[in-house]
Order: C-alpha cells, then sequence, then structure tokens
C-alpha cells in the first residue's frame, strides 16, 4: 500500500507541476532515465528488452519529476507499440552543446504524415486514451526545459525513434 500512495503521490505532484514554476536541479540524467526503467521494468512484459548506452552527463538541469513523466510517457508508449514484446533502446550522447537522447522501438511505427500530429491534443492510435500524452511530453520539454522533441525517423512495422535535443 505505501508504494501505491507514493506512486500516487508522484503523479500529483507531476501534474501541479504543469502550469506552475517547477523546480530545477542538477542531476544525473542518465540515473534518472535509470530509475524510471527500474521502476517500469517492474511493470511490463519480460518480452521487452530495455537497454540504455551512452555517456552521463551530471551536470544538466532539470525539473526531475517532469522529466521522469517524459521518460515513463515515451516509455509506455514504445511498449504499447510493440505489443508487449520488442527491444527499446535509450540512447544518451553529447553533441556539441546539445544534449541527445534517442528512445527506439521496434513497433508499429508512425506515418511520415503524422510525425508532427502525435504531439497534437487528442491525437492517438490507441483504442482507448485521450491523446494527451505526448502533447504534455512537448510541453514539458520545449516549454520548462528549452529542448526540443521530434521523431527523428519512423517506418511502419519496424519502428520508431523520438529525439530529445535538451541545452547542456
Amino acid at each position: 500500500i505505501s508504494k501505491d500512495v507514493s506512486r500516487l503521490e508522484t503523479i500529483t505532484d507531476r501534474f501541479s507541476k504543469i502550469g506552475s514554476n517547477p523546480k530545477f536541479q542538477t542531476v544525473s540524467v542518465k540515473e534518472v532515465i535509470d530509475q524510471v526503467i527500474s521502476y517500469l521494468r517492474l511493470r511490463i512484459s519480460d518480452k521487452i528488452k530495455i537497454t540504455i548506452v551512452g555517456e552521463d552527463f551530471d551536470d544538466l538541469k532539470l525539473c526531475v519529476p517532469l522529466f521522469e513523466w517524459v521518460v515513463e510517457n515515451l516509455t509506455k508508449n514504445a511498449v504499447d507499440a510493440m505489443g508487449g514484446q520488442g527491444d527499446f533502446y535509450i540512447t544518451i550522447k553529447k553533441n556539441g552543446d546539445k544534449l541527445i537522447i534517442d528512445l527506439e522501438d521496434t513497433g508499429k511505427g508512425i506515418s511520415k504524415k503524422d510525425f508532427k500530429k502525435v504531439f497534437k491534443p487528442g491525437f492517438t492510435s490507441k483504442k482507448r486514451g485521450w491523446g494527451l500524452g505526448l502533447s504534455l511530453v512537448r510541453r514539458i520539454i520545449e516549454d520548462y526545459h528549452y529542448g526540443k522533441i521530434f521523431v527523428k525517423s519512423s517506418e511502419i512495422d519496424k519502428g520508431t525513434v523520438f529525439r530529445i535535443e535538451m541545452p547542456i
């Protein structure tokens, strides 16, 4: 029960930060991603192989609860797109003054015409859901962290790569 209460507190905290001035702290981005994935590994199919590779950056300023939400949402979407089995890769690297995080799945893919639409409120390819997840993800990355998120590439029945670019 205490884990459930803690989880509800996390969700409440995330929603309270949307539309307010979130608190930022300097953290290890890889550590934050590892924590999110550790939580999710216990809740998703063991037929999903998750691999995190790349450099670590201890000096990235993040609003941790909101950034965790981004990683969680993108990971859950990938798991759904893969139908409960496949490979999911998170790659972290530095490119000049940017931190690049690629999240790649082996799922059903996204049509090129929908690359920009997926971030619009109400857009969903699922039978259930409101289509708000990726619009919130974009808002968190772009409006709060001054980064960029976009569909880097996708191929139907092969998979999708979402890219996050964050200023260092």
